[in-house]
């Protein structure tokens, strides 16, 4: 052993060598490296691109390579706030520590490493290049010339000779102290923007001046009124870029590139809606939650609080002056909203009620908007970081106040590693800074209503709307409709109130199917479109004519005829949001209606038209999935309409009855929030379903007894841990037996060490094909799956903890 310096390195490879961090030794030459900094290592017979994590532990009698070099970056690739949540995230979800770092850094970071080539300053009287040396080869002169004639640093050096001896050459250089080389990481597709700027000149040009044309004196005018000058694009666009080049030629510009920013809040207005009224006051309910988060703030530690009630409470306005106060503390802010369609309309409250610069991070933005609001709110340049479950790992050096609005929300478990739960991940980051964390909902998740419950964290009620009152919820039996011949997917009282809807009043209809028809089948044999590689169902969208897999994404051709016996009679049964508001369209010729789902949020800036066309009231009727029943707080909404309450109702899952009494509840919660009487409707099979009764007669308390009750006789959260292991390979047989083989290990090791570990499985995914993959589940549940679990699986394995779903 020795007192070197050891350092654990996250090493950016792939597969099962990437999953632990590596000891590397740190030269000398490296003594300043800091926590956080990219590095270059020897990784088996190559190098490659490491981050440093911190202390390391050297293992006897086992070599411990020494660093190659610094990658030269802007200091540390992250702050230590984020060093140490990006740790608590590997630990938590048995994540690859560089692949947890990679997703916290811009989108293709960690793409490109390049070997930069410097000349270093020498004495003229030595300096090979004014004085040739016999020493130095040609090949060396070309490559010192071509140095000292560059302006910056170069890149790319032309060479007879292939890489690796042109790398030997440089390194011999470098021992000379002729150049200095180092390795730099170039953002792939993600880097600055850059702009030409043309500005006036200090020269003059009396002689001159009299020859100047009409264009290139109104150039020249419009450069006087802008001292700091003007985006050469534009110019040239105004005036002609051949009358930029001529005045440059003279003189009498100068032309510089500046870094233009992508502002994904540019061209939005501030203060569009909103706003709190100047003058107004927070309620009672509403001053006690901010003096609760307050008194945590001013103590000097981590608080969590639940914000629980009524939809319509004033839970944004409780999270604004929090805000306010936070930043008057000198520490940024951080909101979570679950989907992007919700980050908008909540940073126009903000930029209404604070003047505060504000940041936009979700998956909707370009990777170069990414990466520019990445860099603004590294170098400190924000206030307040706005977004999705994303902006979580938004590299923040501090944060006085983290807020996660509708915390029950399924949006904040992440699908891909990490696999994190962003509500979890903010309670963490609470505690590391020292900041107060506001769960908001007006219906909390169960796991959340059981820790306010036992006292693990603290809850704030609003008791009472602040505008309008609780809306009339009628529940209809869709057997009733069935029998009586209505076979539209409007139930005779819902299409009632949507006729009878008061000029000026608005209406969101709900169904949370995306598509036309969910199934396609022929009438003659039976046969059901289907995905080969997942067999699920395909459904039917009329826009584009095609059928899609909801589950791996691949689209077809509408067949005009039965693939399996040719006839032409091919049915659509079900629906989804397409047919909802073609049918409403159909019906309603007068109103104006829009839709927003998936397939709307992933055209860019589809989903904030929508948005603001509905709350600006250039719509009428608002149909979407459960996107349109988070966030949207529009008082001419006098009427809801959820048109199948029975989507997920009785899927083979144990949140499924919770996932209905949420999206239930936050739908009829939109109705009524103005002046005039709300009244919301559900449609259903089954109305006298727990969920569906909880909604209608407002006994939620006793709906979350019978979940609680539930979730303790199985061991499942808050009483326990989840960990779903999930195995795919192409062959259903293999995959069987590797789920079975790995369960009877796990059974095993449970046995012996005592733990208090269920393990189930292996049991057939929902979806038991995807992708061409035959996929089985094992799932372990109780006191501390992880720890029987050991060290995670490598390929064809995958691990979620905390999973949202075991389907």
């Amino acid at each position: 052993m020795t007192d070197r310096r050891i350092v654990a390195v996250a090493v950016d490879a792939a597969g099962a060598a990437g999953n632990r961090p590596y000891s590397y030794a740190v030269p000398d030459s490296l003594a300043d490296l800091a926590v956080g900094e990219a590095v270059l290592v020897e990784f088996g017979r190559r190098q490659a691109l490491g981050i440093v994590l911190g202390p390391g532990l050297e293992v006897a009698g086992v070599e411990t390579k020494p660093i190659v070099g610094r990658v030269r970056t802007d200091g540390p690739l992250l702050p230590a706030l984020g060093m140490h949540l990006a740790d608590w995230i590997a630990s938590r979800y048995l994540a690859p520590p560089a692949l947890t770092l990679r997703a916290m850094l811009p989108p293709g970071m960690l793409e490109r490493l390049e070997l930069v080539a410097e000349r270093r300053p020498a004495d003229p009287a030595r300096d090979p290049v004014s004085a040739p040396s016999p020493e130095l080869a040609p090949e060396d002169m070309t490559i010192l010339e071509a140095l000292s004639a560059a302006p910056k640093p170069v890149r790319s050096i032309e060479a007879r000779e292939g890489r690796p001896a042109l790398l030997r050459r440089l390194r011999a250089l470098e021992a000379r102290g002729l150049l200095d080389l180092d390795w730099t990481l170039l953002a792939a597709g993600a880097g600055p923007r850059w702009v030409r700027y043309v500005r006036l000149s200090n020269a003059d040009d009396p002689a001159g001046a009299a020859r100047l044309g009409p264009r290139q004196r109104a150039l020249l005018e419009d450069l006087a009124a802008a001292p700091d000058g003007l985006p050469a694009p534009e110019l040239a666009a105004r005036h002609g870029s051949s009358t930029v080049a001529t005045l440059a030629r003279r003189g009498l510009l100068e032309i510089d590139a500046r870094e233009a920013p992508r502002r994904p809040l540019e061209l939005r207005a501030a203060g569009r809606r909103g706003s709190r009224p100047v003058g107004s006051e927070l309620s009672e309910d509403q001053a006690a939650a901010v003096a609760a988060v307050e008194r945590a703030a001013e103590a000097g530690g981590s608080a969590v609080i639940l914000l629980d009630g009524v939809t319509g409470g004033g839970k944004t306005a409780i999270y604004t002056e929090l805000l306010a106060r936070t930043l008057a503390r000198g520490r940024p802010g951080l909101v979570l909203v679950p989907e992007i369609a919700l980050a908008l309309p909540l940073v126009d409250r903000l930029r209404a009620d604070l003047d505060a610069r504000v940041a936009l991070v979700h998956s909707g933005l370009t990777d170069g908007e990414r990466a520019d609001e990445w860099r603004r709110i590294r170098r400190g340049d924000v206030d307040v970081v706005v977004g999705t479950r994303l902006a979580i790992l938004a590299p923040l050096a501090d944060i006085g106040l983290i807020v996660v609005d509708e915390e029950h929300d399924a949006a904040y478990k992440s699908d891909r590693t990490p696999r994190l739960q962003a509500r979890d991940t903010a309670i963490a980051l609470g505690e590391l800074a020292g900041a107060s964390v506001v769960l908001g909902s007006a219906t909390p998740s169960v796991e959340t209503e059981g820790k306010a419950r036992d006292g693990t964290i603290a809850r704030q009620r609003l008791a009472t709307r602040l505008s309008g009152a609780p809306p009339e919820v009628e529940v209809v039996d869709l057997r009733a409709e069935l029998a009586a011949g209505v076979l539209g997917m409007l139930s005779r009282q819902l299409a009632t109130r949507l006729g009878d809807l008061a000029e000026g009043d608005q209406a969101i209809l709900v169904i949370n199917r995306r598509g036309s028809a969910s199934v396609v089948l022929c009438r003659d044999c039976g046969y059901v479109a289907t995905c080969p590689d997942c067999t699920r169902p395909l459904v039917y969208h009329q826009a584009g004519q095609t059928l899609r897999c909801h589950h791996c994404g691949r689209a077809w051709p509408m067949p005009t005829r039965c693939p399996q016996c040719g006839s032409a009679r091919i049915r659509y049964l079900g629906g989804g949001t397409e047919r909802l508001e073609r049918e409403v369209k159909e019906r309603f010729t007068e109103l104006k209606v829009g839709r927003l789902d998936r397939d709307v949020v992933e055209r860019k800036g589809a989903a904030e038209r929508v948005v603001d066309d509905f709350a600006d009231g250039r719509l009428d009727v608002l149909v979407g999935t459960s996107l349109v029943t988070k966030g949207l707080d529009i008082p001419a909404v006098t009427l809801v309409g959820v048109v199948s309450a029975d989507v997920a109702l009785n899927l083979p899952d144990e949140r499924a009855a919770e996932r209905t009494y949420q999206l239930l509840a936050q739908a009829v919660g939109r109705a009524g929030r103005g002046d005039r009487p709300g009244h919301a409707i559900i449609q259903t099979y089954q109305p006298d379903h727990p969920a569906i009764v909880a909604v209608a007669e407002g006994r939620s308390a006793a709906f979350y007894d019978a979940e609680l009750d539930l979730r303790r006789r199985f061991g499942s959260p808050p009483f326990g841990r989840l960990v779903k292991l999930t195995v795919a390979l192409p062959d259903r047989g293999d995959a069987e037996k590797a789920g079975r083989d790995m369960a009877d290990r796990l059974r095993e090791r449970a046995a012996t060490t005592g733990a208090r570990v269920q393990v189930s499985g292996p049991a057939a995914a929902f979806v038991a094909k995807r992708g061409d993959r035959w996929r089985f589940n094992v799932v372990l549940r109780g006191d501390d799956p992880i720890a029987v679990l050991g060290d995670p699986p490598g390929a064809p394995w995958s691990i979620d903890v905390d999973p949202e779903t075991l389907l």
